[in-house]
């Protein structure tokens, strides 16, 4: 008995390989048809024996090809058409545009083994790549996507490249990206000048023996440029922390293979499988004390490191012929995004770097590495870049058409596509006019590849956030979301909760309903709507902004509350003595006339307090850097939490914060290790939760906001949260920091009401 059948295939089916797969099949169970890309992912005729056409759906519905993800697929019975043979159609863009790009994926194990076989004419290639692997959402201009759809159209294939991309039994069967030397992109090595230095043969060796010698490289990758160093030259990772005007936070390291990562690190099967997978994050990695060391200067005071593998062939044969660790951070001056173009870059980093190894493959949207951590025993993204953006999320509710601009910091943008929402790269800190402008790029950039009307625009309450201000100057329809609301429903949308939470938002810095600063909340919500349950006491904020680069800022503002600006009382205290006597008394001032004195709920803010009450960080040089070095004081040893109040008070509830500070302050008086003050005050917060949690009569409790990146926190609140038989949830595909508050937004506007009000 014959069968005909069309399928639409949705999901992320372009950049993988699907059609040269689906004709495979379609070959292995003699069946006659046809497979096209089109906007909406793919299309399939198919006709042939009734069992066979069966068998050959269930294997797509079943066993897609690596890195495929296939969100519907949707079939139909047509009238036969007496194919003859199974082919592969040219493209068509017709409809509404609803395939998923793909993000870049790492080389490949084939491809990799081809760069490095003497005998293979892409020997030491750099931009080798198949269906498998290769650039795909940094070099895409628009759907479908084919290569004059891409930046690899400038580049005409050879005869070889030609024979492979149409032999559909070649690996690189229609991969759009396919070059070799004797086509493709070049790469060169150039002066600060832009000269070139060598031929394009000799560029790499050259590059080598420059940072053997002590360089410092700007190094075109797939989404950006890196400033790669030796990460045991002491001298040289100084000079590059001085010209980046980065002090002190970490620098990511990069390393030929797993088996010199084992040697500085601690690599256990959850994160090697992460470090060496297609999307090939940055890993926090502990580091080992009897392993290899790198150069103090890499992350210091951190028992972290943050490693990833190359991901393309450019840095695989730079990090082969050096066998050695290299820092490969961002191109880019402190909180900007990294450079892209090679004439950006020489402008840009002209100052930092000493030469560049670029290359004229052009990157249309910058994609900085994403950065990830094992907690609970599952990958947790902290920065979703490369090899997950613009994967999307699928939130069982239509938001088509919504546009989220995200916050300030850590900065993403979405885009709401039928049931899904496309998340875009990180951004970054909206501080600058290089961040602003790519900001609106990258929201032009998802409105063009989709070819997406906007009937609704959400951004964040505060006034003065860049992206609020821009969706306002739109004059569209407008919701604006509180910030710690978003971070909750960033969660129930990952998660797919559909019933009532009670949000745990820690973080430094929302705008509250009140027009004060939160960050020690506790929400209830059940997505569109939310109430304030509890909350961290006020407190004075000093200076503002000022305090988040100044922790002992935050910790004066605490002591307020117990001397009311006797600051004598606590002269021995590292805090009050980092300041002069007429300081001290311009801050009571200040705080007394609410000059430039914000109130604040902050938890955030806490953890700089006690950070600054021990002496531990006074000054910060990057955001969170006083309540890391909390966190990574805490003893395993037992102790004994602080003592706090849960004060109700006008149908809310505040928690009291000074029976934490009185004991902080009896324990460094006493002379106690910071160890234990840390691991006391963890605890505190532990105590907090659960009793904020059970007096709410939620089940289901959401740990959320950048408090939670602190994986001690999360990880044994969670333990201690289950033990007591709630169910917790948190973040672990999208960011738990700010960079997830555009998912959550959309996810409030996609759950009000069809008129979008408010109840």
């Amino acid at each position: 008995m014959k069968k005909s059948m069309s399928l639409e295939v949705r999901g992320t089916v372009q950049g993988v390989g699907f059609r040269p797969w689906i004709w495979r099949l379609a070959n292995q169970y003699h069946l006659k048809g046809f497979v096209r890309n089109t906007s909406q992912g793919a299309f399939i005729e198919i006709e042939g024996a009734k069992e066979e056409v069966e068998t050959f759906i269930h294997k797509i519905r079943s066993e897609p090809p690596e890195n495929c993800v296939i969100t519907q697929c949707l079939q139909s019975d047509v009238l036969p058409k007496g194919f003859r043979q199974f082919q592969i159609l040219a493209s068509e863009d017709n409809k509404a545009r609803e395939a998923l790009v793909l993000p870049d994926i790492a080389s490949c194990p084939e491809c990799i083994k081809e760069i490095f076989d003497r005998h293979d004419r892409r020997f030491l290639y750099p931009f080798t790549n198949c269906t498998h692997c290769g650039p795909r959402y940094s070099i895409i201009e628009a759907l479908p996507y084919d290569r004059k759809n891409t930046s690899m159209k400038k580049f005409t294939m050879c005869d070889d490249c030609r024979k492979e991309y149409e032999d559909p039994l070649n690996r690189r069967f229609h991969a759009q990206p396919n070059a070799c030397p004797v086509c493709g992109p070049k790469i060169a090595l150039w002066d600060q000048k832009g000269d070139a230095l060598t031929t394009p043969l000799e560029s790499l060796p050259a590059a080598v023996d420059l940072i053997k010698r002590g360089a410092i490289l700007a190094v075109k990758a797939i989404g950006g440029f890196y400033l790669m160093a030796d990460a045991a030259n002491d001298d040289v990772l100084a000079q590059l922390r001085e010209r980046k005007a980065r002090p002190h936070k970490p620098l990511a390291l990069m390393m030929p293979d797993l088996a010199m990562v084992s040697r500085y690190c601690h690599l256990g099967s959850l994160e090697e499988k992460l470090i060496a997978s297609p999307q090939a994050p940055i890993v926090l990695l502990r580091r080992k004390q009897d392993g290899l060391k790198v150069s103090d200067q890499v992350a210091p005071q951190n028992p972290y490191l943050g490693c990833m593998l190359p991901s393309m062939p450019l840095t695989h044969v730079l990090l082969r012929m050096l066998d050695r660790p290299l820092v490969a951070t961002s191109g880019n001056l402190s909180e900007e995004p990294i450079c892209t173009d090679n004439e950006e870059a020489l402008r840009r980093l002209k100052g930092i770097a000493d030469f560049f190894l670029v290359h004229d493959r052009p990157i249309v949207r910058h994609v900085d590495d994403s950065l990830a951590q094992i907690v609970c025993n599952e990958p947790m993204l902290l920065r979703r870049s490369r090899g997950y953006a613009p994967l999307p999320v699928d939130i069982g509710k239509n938001c088509d058409g919504l546009l989220a601009v995200g916050a300030h910091q850590k900065n993403t943008v979405a885009l709401g596509i039928g049931h899904s929402v496309v998340m875009s790269q990180h951004i970054g800190d909206l501080d600058n006019r290089v961040s602003s402008a790519v900001f609106e790029q990258s929201i032009l950039s998802l409105k063009s590849i989709y070819d997406a009307p906007v009937r609704k625009v959400i951004c964040d309450l505060h006034p003065g956030y860049f992206s609020g201000q821009w969706a306002r100057s739109l004059k569209k329809d407008l919701l604006e979301v509180q910030h710690h609301h978003a971070h909750v429903a960033c969660v129930m949308a990952e998660r797919g909760i559909k019933n009532k939470v009670l949000g745990i938002c820690w973080d430094g810095t929302g705008y509250g309903d009140d027009a004060t600063v939160w960050g020690g909340e506790f929400l209830l919500t059940d997505g569109p709507q939310y109430q304030r349950f509890a909350h961290l006491n006020d407190f004075p904020l000093p200076g503002g902004e000022l305090a988040v680069k100044e922790p002992r800022r935050s910790a004066l503002g605490l002591l307020y509350g117990l001397c009311r600006g006797n600051w004598q009382e606590y002269k021995d205290l590292p805090c009050v003595k980092a300041f002069k006597a007429q300081e001290l008394s311009v801050i009571r001032t200040m705080i007394e006339k609410k000059i430039n004195t914000p109130q604040t709920s902050s938890m955030g803010r806490l953890f700089d307090g006690i950070a600054a009450l021990t002496g531990l960080c006074l000054q910060a040089s990057f955001e969170g850097q006083a309540a890391m070095a909390l966190e990574f004081q805490v003893s395993e040893g037992p102790s004994n939490p602080y003592s706090y109040k849960l004060v109700e008070e006008n149908g809310g509830r505040c928690i009291d914060w000074s029976g934490i500070m009185t004991g902080v302050i009896d324990d460094v008086r006493a002379g106690r290790e910071i160890s234990l003050i840390s691991k006391r005050f963890h605890q505190t917060l532990l105590e907090i939760i659960v009793d904020v949690a059970r007096r709410s009569g939620q089940s289901d409790i959401v740990l959320t906001g950048g408090c939670f990146q602190n994986r001690w926190l999360l990880e044994h609140a969670v333990e201690r949260l289950k033990r007591e038989k709630f169910n917790p949830h948190w973040q672990a595909g999208v960011p738990v920091n700010d960079g997830g508050i555009s998912l959550g937004q959309i996810f409030v506007a996609a759950s009000l009401p069809a008129d979008g009000r408010r109840e």
